[in-house]
């Protein structure tokens, strides 16, 4: 492999990586000022941790031999030892290393339905077992030579030349991580005056570094993987990239102006976020036409989507599953439609459409389901909620006894 795509694939693996942190700087900015450490500490847990388990046996279980296997054997090279003595070590520990930073911010991602009001701890032991048994197998259904990858084969067989299309994440990622987060949110309750307005974000500029590092990280994100592909369709997914992010913002304002009769800042900033979650499984397999549409869709959709958590009555606390799940659902079910070639109204059949949503359903389901028990059982041993008098005075002094901004009066 020539240097120059070697030197793409370390940039794309730096820019995936820099989105965790964007998440902490974006979730950070939108709670309370009495939450921002224990906020961004669980970007920064997961980052850790998740890196660590991928090393030792998650990239091992993340491909798969058989078709049907539920995931990789976690001890094949523990420690990735022989794979960093193969041949082709070189860009094998790349493609580990590349693999891991969607590992990582999937975790992230969760966090943010159970802001002000989660011990360190119990999400630490969260992470890592749902990451064992929830991504790392998810991965190998999607790209890792799983079920969901050769879904098309399975079901329509070989001469149709069908299959789920996930180029970045719409099902791993974030379905993933919005139907985990939905979970939580069921299994920690309400915060403590949990209605509509109870708290404003805390600091606006933190929110939109937090979106802008996303958006950026986000073109390592779609178009990272094209190292592998000779940069085929780079051209294609990174101006979807581009317009279906920016289309989101222009949907989601729209409707934030009629519902609430202004255009924030931070609904902007959310819609990007929506944008670029839709525009994850679909950058490769559309025109820039339709990404566009699908951009200015989701991010009408998902402004109107946060608003469910009132009307239903889970504390989702930053839309994880507004922004997440519906963008991820969206993205996922959008490319049955309007897939190049194969989606129903630009010249294919049923087939793509049943495809995508067979997917997004089972990665939901499962998702939830294990992120459920996994939630229960730390809840009912060690507890997952702090208590409320420890919320109301602020999770950063009493978990981690430091705070955000220490201002000295003289």
């Amino acid at each position: 492999m020539d240097t120059g795509t070697i030197a793409w694939a370390i940039t794309a693996t730096a820019l995936v990586l820099f989105m965790t942190p964007g998440v902490a700087f974006f979730y950070g900015g939108l709670v309370k000022a009495k939450s921002v450490v224990s906020m961004m500490m669980m970007s920064f847990g997961a980052l850790g941790l998740i890196s660590v388990l991928w090393i030792l046996y998650g990239f091992n279980m993340s491909a798969v031999t058989g078709a049907f296997d539920f995931a990789g054997n976690p001890f094949s090279d523990f420690g990735l030892t022989a794979l960093s003595q193969g041949e082709t070590a070189n860009t094998d520990l790349l493609g580990a290393t590349y693999g891991a930073t969607f590992a990582i911010i999937t975790v992230a991602l969760i966090s943010g339905a159970i802001a002000d009001r989660a011990k360190f701890g119990a999400w630490m032991i969260f992470a890592g077992i749902w990451a064992t048994v929830a991504y790392f197998p998810i991965a190998a259904w999607v790209w890792g030579g799983g079920w969901i990858m050769n879904l098309g084969t399975t079901l329509f067989g070989e001469e149709a030349g069908l299959a789920v299309i996930d180029y970045a994440g719409g099902t791993a990622v974030h379905i993933n991580a919005g139907a985990a987060a939905l979970a939580l949110a069921l299994v920690l309750g309400k915060r403590v005056g949990f209605q509509k307005g109870m708290s404003k974000p805390h600091n606006v500029p933190l929110t939109l570094l937090g979106a802008s590092i996303l958006w950026f990280g986000w073109f390592g994100f779609n178009a990272g993987a094209e190292w592998l592909n000779n940069m085929e369709n780079v051209g294609l997914i990174v101006i979807n990239t581009l317009g279906a992010t920016a289309a989101a913002i222009i949907g989601w304002l729209v409707i934030e102006k009629f519902k609430d009769g202004k255009a924030t800042s931070v609904g902007a900033a959310s819609g990007a976020v929506a944008g670029l979650v839709a525009i994850t499984p679909a950058c490769a397999n559309l025109t820039p036409g339709w990404a566009l549409l699908l951009g200015v869709v989701t991010g009408a959709v998902c402004a109107l989507a946060v608003e469910l958590k009132f009307k239903l009555g889970f504390d989702d606390a930053l839309d994880v599953v507004g922004i997440h799940l519906i963008g991820g659902l969206i993205g996922t079910v959008y490319l049955g439609f309007f897939a190049t070639s194969t989606g129903l109204f630009v010249g294919g059949g049923w087939e793509q459409l049943v495809l995508q949503v067979v997917a997004a359903l089972a990665v939901l389901i499962y998702s939830f389901v294990v992120a459920l028990v996994i939630g229960f059982a730390i809840q009912k041993t060690i507890g997952f909620r702090v208590k409320n008098e420890d919320e109301i005075a602020g999770v950063d002094t009493s978990v981690h006894g430091e705070e955000g901004y220490a201002l000295d009066v003289v």
